[in-house]
């Protein structure tokens, strides 16, 4: 059977002897995907605690969008949280750059917290 008979079987939904499966997998490599840090984290969360919903997520070909989703979400609420807290007292910098050094670590570990609990850990 030629590649183009075997591509043809899967358009059509037909099913595949185990040879075509394994010339099919040759033919067509998986496209991986890459997510940033909160896309990863959300996809270990819902993989270990929210299996029947990752796996739904898998089937309706849902999670791809919805990672990079959490991804751009994450991104966005980090950029109007920093300039948000970067203009307030508690973390305006001060010219020492140790103390300066410990507020933006501060500043970053509250963000952080705020975007796991509100976009990753849902």
């Amino acid at each position: 059977m030629t590649d183009k008979e075997i591509l043809q079987k899967v358009e059509n939904g037909e099913g595949l002897t185990v040879p075509e499966i394994k010339r099919y997998q040759q033919l067509v490599k998986p496209q991986k995907q890459v997510y940033g840090k909160y896309g990863t984290l959300a996809k270990q969360y819902l993989s270990e605690h929210q299996t029947a919903r990752y796996w739904v997520m898998i089937a309706n070909n849902e999670l791809v969008d919805y990672l990079h989703g959490v991804d751009r979400q994450a991104d966005e609420l980090y950029e109007v949280m920093y300039n948000k807290l970067s203009n307030s007292e508690q973390y305006k910098r001060t010219g020492n750059f140790m103390e300066d050094y410990r507020r933006i670590t501060e500043m970053q570990k509250v963000i952080e917290t705020e975007i796991l609990n509100e976009i990753v850990y849902v």
